[in-house]
């Protein structure tokens, strides 16, 4: 194959100077000479709602940088009920089993329009080889990638339907530190079986609460579908 040429990888179809991938930990070292190890093309490929990006127990072959949107991990539960165990957002890693699995643990699926950057493992592992200073980066990207899922499960899982709705719709406010100009008062949520899924709770359940904090003036509704809300009290939600 083809070596990726520098001036393609940083200024080429993939856009990775503005996609993130370059701020990634496994990247922050890389110099421009280091691409003259990569032998593989990095895609830049564009999901719609509800696609599936990477299937669970499928061979994990490559990993993606999420350059735009937002992506929820679904695992199939021994009940045969699907449980959502992490949502991921722009610069988040999907699929970063694949360095150390043969197959994907979670079923990766757009909730939004998503773009992503899709790296071959085949070029993470032959950076690793031949720039071994990136090695140290890439495990600690491993480390805080499953400290965040367990930290993301243990804070939706915590108290009572109220805690838990109150606790995704703060998480899921924007980051300024990646956009400046976002509205963090502003959040962008799921249909009512995705938070169901997410907090373990009942369909009905997640429609009454929601609704409770709508008369309580916690949040407001920005929209007809009920996807996004403004919060209006964000100590209250914070101790609801």
């Amino acid at each position: 194959m083809i070596p990726i040429k520098t001036e393609s990888a940083w200024r080429g179809t993939a856009d990775c100077l503005t996609c993130g991938i370059r701020d990634m930990v496994l990247f922050a070292d890389l110099k421009e000479e280091d691409f003259k190890h990569i032998h593989s093309p990095i895609d830049d490929l564009e999901f719609g709602p509800g696609d599936t990006l990477l299937h669970m127990g499928e061979p994990a072959n490559s990993l993606m940088t999420l350059r735009v949107g937002m992506v929820k991990l679904v695992r199939n539960m021994p009940d045969g009920r699907q449980r959502i165990v992490r949502v991921l957002r722009s610069g988040d890693v999907i699929g970063l089993e694949a360095l150390l699995s043969n197959t994907y643990e979670s079923e990766a699926v757009a909730l939004t329009q998503v773009r992503v950057c899709r790296l071959p493992v085949e070029v993470i592992e032959r950076l690793n080889r031949e720039t071994p200073r990136l090695h140290m980066g890439l495990m600690g990207k491993w480390h805080r990638s499953l400290k965040e899922a367990d930290d993301w499960l243990a804070d939706l899982n915590f108290g009572n339907s109220r805690q838990r709705l109150a606790g995704l719709l703060l998480k899921m406010r924007p980051n300024l530190a990646n956009d400046p100009t976002a509205d963090d008062t502003v959040v962008t949520v799921f249909s009512r079986e995705d938070m169901g899924a997410m907090l373990d709770l009942k369909l009905e359940t997640v429609s009454r609460t929601l609704n409770a904090f709508v008369r309580e003036r916690l949040i407001a509704p920005v929209d007809k579908q009920g996807r996004h809300y403004r919060l209006l009290d964000i100590a209250r939600l914070q101790s609801p």
